[in-house]
């Protein structure tokens, strides 16, 4: 299996960058709506436009530092995980997204996206 991996700095505390993460309001403005929630064993939906709504269930939580969730279940079968590390005034925002084919069109699309993504969070964290 192949994954994504990629950071960006916010010049936010953690907890700024937590609540983009994981507030349904503020997670639709940078990234997709859904009742996202940091409870262990939430099942949630986030709606993805053309691509539909995907299936994800809370993994791991770990209150401003760690969300580990399962992204379009049935469909990709892939997992999201976010850590959060201050750095100086600000947050270092950690992503990984593991669990795809090799060389697939999920891979390539979505690693060409979640930086432009990450600068995304970032904004909807001021």
């Amino acid at each position: 299996m192949s994954a994504i991996e990629c950071d960006q700095f916010i010049a936010r505390p953690p907890a700024a960058v937590w609540r983009v993460l994981t507030e349904p309001g503020l997670h639709a403005k940078w990234w997709a709506a859904g009742d996202i929630r940091p409870e262990v064993g939430h099942r949630f939906t986030l709606d993805m436009g053309s691509w539909g709504e995907q299936q994800c269930e809370v993994l791991e939580v770990e209150p401003e530092k760690l969300l580990r969730y399962t992204f379009a279940e049935g469909v990709l079968d892939t997992t999201i995980t976010w850590r959060l590390e201050p750095e100086g005034a600000g947050t270092r925002l950690f992503l990984v997204h593991d669990g795809f084919e090799p060389g697939s069109t999920a891979l390539e699309g979505m690693g060409r996206g979640w930086p432009g993504l990450l600068r995304r969070a970032e904004v909807a964290a001021a």
